[in-house]
């Protein structure tokens, strides 16, 4: 098991309950980073001792930097200190789990500086797959997925035998608050009835994904590149109560299935400790108290968004990129009222139909084709 993490996003979901676990383990903290809640940032940092401590927002960074003056937290900001924080010389292990195409730099970072990977950012994968995978195998070094849905099927591909006796994956999906809504009923939800998740804890963006069924769709696109499966070995069913996290089926038709209850530091501890299994902070599963398990075929006509990720990872190219930029702009205008539910899922397939498809070579393809879908979102906002 490892002594010390690198954790970046520390006061998000994945990152408070990130720090469940480290207390479970009694790991070391390496460097803590932050979008911009100093607050929760430095009480984690008093408790927490780590050599760095990474504020995105440079005014806030400055903040922090004149509130914890009397510790030995080296404090950077922007996307050179969380550079910094995914390549610190004495973590084993960098959890990445900030949210949006911000993660992909410091995850080609840490790659390229032979650190293990636990990545719950999906962005890195969606967007920048190849050029992430191509670094991971370079260096040598162990891409761990944060996702229960990735988790699940990670877990479950322990077993198997050899490759070829792989027919699919099976991701299972929440279905989130509007699940077996028709797109008349979906006209006028609000952002309050969007980020009312039934089972799920999450933050803001990734919640109203959860809603669009976006974040399914993310997550086909990351299953292709973390187990090197086509489009369409990959297959979504519905399952409303997020006990079995996801499946996977072997040529005989046999099925395998990881379950547990809908608590995140599970998979989180899993990538900490793999291949080993220690004690969990999450709760025992009780099939008989849960009672039944109910599944469900996606509705890709109503949820736009699923069927513009499927879309664009068999274009390929910048495609995913581009459905992964146009939504996190799409869903922010969502978010501050400025588009409806609806327009998302528009404004993301419009993004993927139109703008040129190149195959990317570096990150700055990869910027690029993100730039060009939120700038084509902005304008097609009104």
């Amino acid at each position: 098991m490892i002594n010390n993490i690198s954790i970046l996003g520390s006061t998000g979901s994945i990152g408070t309950q990130a720090l469940d676990v480290v207390d479970k383990l009694g790991l070391n903290v390496s460097a803590l980073t932050a979008a911009s809640n100093i607050d929760l940032l430095e009480t984690q940092i008093r408790k927490y001792k780590p050599k760095l401590a990474v504020v995105f927002d440079e005014g806030r960074a400055r903040i922090l930097k004149d509130n914890i003056k009397d510790t030995s937290t080296k404090v950077l900001c922007g996307m050179d200190g969380l550079i910094e924080a995914a390549t610190i010389s004495d973590a084993d292990l960098v959890l990445n789990s900030v949210v949006g195409m911000v993660g992909l730099s410091p995850t080609l970072a840490a790659a390229n500086a032979k650190k293990d990977i636990a990545l719950a950012n999906k962005e890195t994968l969606v967007a920048g797959g190849k050029l992430v995978t191509d670094a991971v195998e370079k260096n040598g070094v162990k891409l761990l997925p944060v996702d229960s849905e990735h988790s699940a099927i990670f877990q479950c591909l322990q077993g198997m035998p050899e490759k070829k006796a792989l027919k699919k994956l099976i991701l299972t999906a929440s279905g989130g608050p509007f699940f077996g809504k028709t797109i008349d009923e979906l006209k006028s939800v609000t952002v309050e009835q969007a980020l009312n998740h039934p089972n799920w804890s999450m933050g803001a963006k990734i919640t109203i994904d959860s809603a669009t069924m976006m974040n399914k769709g993310l997550e086909i696109i990351e299953a292709r590149w973390l187990f090197d499966m086509p489009s369409d070995k990959i297959d979504v069913v519905v399952h409303r109560e997020s006990i079995i996290h996801s499946l996977i089926e072997y040529t005989d038709n046999s099925v395998i299935a990881q379950l547990g209850l809908p608590d995140m530091r599970i998979p989180i501890q899993y990538a900490v400790t793999y291949p080993e299994r220690y004690e969990s902070p999450a709760g025992e599963l009780s099939l008989a108290q849960i009672g039944k398990l109910t599944f469900f075929e996606p509705d890709y006509e109503t949820f736009e968004c699923l069927r513009a990720c499927k879309k664009a990872l068999d274009m390929g190219g910048v495609a995913t990129a581009v459905v992964n930029g146009a939504n996190e702009e799409a869903n922010r205008l969502f978010r501050e009222g400025r588009i409806t539910f609806l327009e998302i899922g528009k404004l993301v397939m419009g993004a993927v139909e139109n703008i040129e498809n190149f195959e990317p070579t570096t990150v700055d393809d990869i910027l690029k084709a993100d730039s060009l879908a939120r700038k084509y979102v902005l304008d097609k906002k009104n």
